[in-house]
């Protein structure tokens, strides 16, 4: 197969490219050659290539989402999405109208609302929801994923009465008289899972194809996702990704493994880092809490607004000791989700008591990170894992989120910067669908620490943790390819590394305003064209 000689692009001096380069060569995927179009064009003489025209825009190394979840970023394009939603009244109407194309009996759902964007700060409950339909059951999925909205219809199916009792992992909410009041909080979500309408294998497969056409048109060249809570197995997962590689889809998906799967994994003879250059497989994936919105992150001490609840610990530690033995055993590192500075002390003590090392190449990953402390940071720093970030959460999360925390707590929140300068490897990604998956709006929160729509504060929510544009942008470069330990053949624009380019039109480190304006050109992956303006 010839190679491809990409032309006529331009490159940031930070991207570390020799003065005068405008052209890279690939070949079976890998950059063969830099240099200016002229040279290379010379050194390929009597060479079958094709040619590609960059057509003067800016080229990066390849942006890659270091944590996401494809399957339901698919799903969310045909679900009612209230990302933009500012109060309970539009809230209400989108579901009524929705409910008012729906035939009797079939679910409304629906995800990312957040109540802390509304004026006042109060979500619709149960009752509201049954005043719009008794004939449909209607399942709201908030935007941290760890809490639900239900109406009455919804709690029927799923057999949840006030009678029922909450699950260990889970609370179903409450109001004075002990009636359900519509919230249904983590693993409590489990029982409507279950009896809504399970997706067929072409359902599943759309979404996977969706999400991923998405990430293409916004610049990405893949992702770290997981999938497996909806693909259901292991094997389904292999066989969808191969089939839409087959069917001519350029994008590089890295699959944490959730650890109810470690089974079906042992069975399969499946490990860390199996796979090829499109689909590999990763680490184990564990939750250790929930989310600051809905007060489930676990933390050390009280909510400073809800002196009641320090949050939930999805896990014992003992329990979450069990998960990680049972991952070391068979190979995998492990990906926790932790939140809290509560959950990243159980979570870095499950680390500490069994180490990775001789265990697997790939690192133990860190999810979130959002409270911390010093003492939290410098275990963090020994440990040599990668803390997974996710820039964007600092643009939703402020300035209620210091509410729910204290101003005792606000020196390690959301603290990237400390993180970096303490030298914990950081990986950028979205979290999508919670967050929006275009990479742009992630690098624009983290230089500025607020939202594109926001002039104040000028600074940011805690300013000291902005990044500097080229930080940013190794979030989604080096920092994703070390959390996969592909940092000697990925995240930069070097001889020998794979081809993996996101084209733009304009430079993003001229400012904080460019990553808001810039479009995307072209977007390619091993050499191949994956999105390419039309």
């Amino acid at each position: 197969m010839p190679g491809t000689l990409f032309i006529n692009g331009r490159f940031n001096q930070l991207t570390g490219l020799p003065a005068g380069a405008d052209a890279v060569y690939a070949e079976n995927g890998r950059i063969r050659a830099i240099g200016s179009t002229g040279e290379l064009k010379l050194q390929l003489t009597g060479t079958d290539y094709n040619t590609v025209d960059w057509q003067g825009n800016w080229v990066l190394p390849g942006l890659v989402d270091s944590h996401m979840h494809l399957s339901m970023h698919g799903m969310k394009l045909s679900m009612l999405d209230f990302s933009n939603v500012r109060s309970r009244e539009e809230m209400l109407h989108m579901i009524r109208e929705r409910v008012n194309s729906t035939p009797a009996g079939e679910w409304i759902l629906g995800l990312n609302w957040n109540e802390n964007s509304f004026t006042p700060a109060i979500p619709p409950l149960r009752r509201e929801l049954d005043e719009i339909t008794t004939d449909h059951p209607i399942y709201l999925t908030r935007t941290c994923f760890h809490a639900y909205l239900a109406n009455s219809e919804a709690f029927r199916r799923a057999g949840v009465t006030a009678a029922t009792p909450d699950p260990q992992s889970g609370a179903y909410g409450r109001d004075e008289a002990g009636e359900l009041n519509g919230w249904v909080y983590e693993e409590a979500n489990m029982a409507f899972a279950a009896v809504q309408p399970e997706p067929d294998y072409a359902t599943r497969k759309n979404a996977i194809r969706r999400a991923c056409e998405d990430a293409l048109r916004l610049g990405l060249t893949g992702a770290h996702t997981e999938d497996l809570r909806f693909l259901g197995s292991i094997e389904t997962m292999r066989r969808i990704y191969r089939e839409l590689r087959e069917e001519g889809l350029n994008f590089r998906s890295h699959q944490l493994i959730y650890y109810t799967h470690l089974d079906e994994a042992e069975a399969l003879g499946v490990r860390a880092g199996d796979g090829d250059e499109w689909m590999r497989i990763g680490a184990a994936k564990i939750f250790s809490d929930g989310a600051i919105g809905g007060r489930t992150a676990l933390l050390q001490q009280p909510y400073s607004d809800a002196p009641a609840t320090k949050g939930m610990a999805i896990h014992p530690q003992e329990r979450l000791n069990e998960i990680t033995v049972r991952a070391r055993s068979l190979g995998f590192p492990i990906a926790v989700h932790a939140i809290g500075d509560g959950a990243a002390d159980m979570t870095l003590s499950a680390m500490e008591a069994y180490p990775l090392q001789g265990i697997s190449h790939l690192p133990d990953r860190f999810i979130h990170a959002q409270v911390l402390d010093a003492p939290l940071l410098k275990r963090m720093t020994r440990l040599q894992m990668i803390a997974d970030i996710q820039p964007r959460f600092v643009a939703s999360d402020f300035p209620w989120v210091m509410d729910r925390v204290g101003s005792e707590r606000t020196q390690y929140l959301y603290a990237w910067k400390k993180m970096l300068d303490a030298g914990v490897v950081c990986a950028g990604g979205s979290d999508a669908p919670i967050e929006p998956l275009n990479p742009l709006l992630g690098l624009h929160a983290a230089v500025t620490r607020r939202r594109p729509d926001m002039a104040e504060p000028a600074n940011g929510y805690l300013p000291e943790e902005r990044l500097s544009i080229h930080e940013a942008v190794q979030l989604f470069t080096t920092g994703s390819a070390a959390a996969v330990a592909e940092q000697d053949h990925r995240g930069s624009i070097a001889i020998g590394n794979a081809a993996d380019f996101t084209v733009l039109d304009r430079d993003l480190y001229e400012s904080a305003e460019t990553l808001l304006q810039a479009k995307v050109r072209m977007t390619i992956v091993n050499g191949l064209i994956g999105y390419q303006e039309s």
